[in-house]
């Protein structure tokens, strides 16, 4: 939320309505909205990979110019950094 607000956008929160993202933020009177799902990983725990539910998937799937995942990194004494990921998520491709 923090983040959005200096980028000048207006977030609202809707995690606990779990649409499939869980901050919802304009560019204040105007703009379409963006939707923005949230994870977040400790900086240096060697993990490689982030979960994301089926949800969250289809909902990006969805909305893709509109959807982004916000990789929060813990960097430890209360700092982090924030990675924006657009279109983070394909369709998969069948042959035919």
């Amino acid at each position: 939320m923090e983040v959005e607000r200096s980028l000048g956008f207006e977030p609202v929160d809707r995690e606990f309505e779990q649409p499939g993202y869980h901050i919802e933020s304009r560019v204040p009177g105007a703009g379409r909205p963006r939707f923005i799902e949230v994870k977040g990983r400790v900086s240096g725990n060697g993990a490689a990979t982030i979960t994301v539910t089926k949800n969250e998937i289809l909902y990006s799937l969805n909305k893709p110019e509109d959807y982004v995942l916000a990789i929060v990194e813990f960097l430890g004494d209360n700092d982090h950094r924030v990675h924006y990921l657009r279109q983070p998520f394909q369709r998969r491709r069948t042959s035919g």
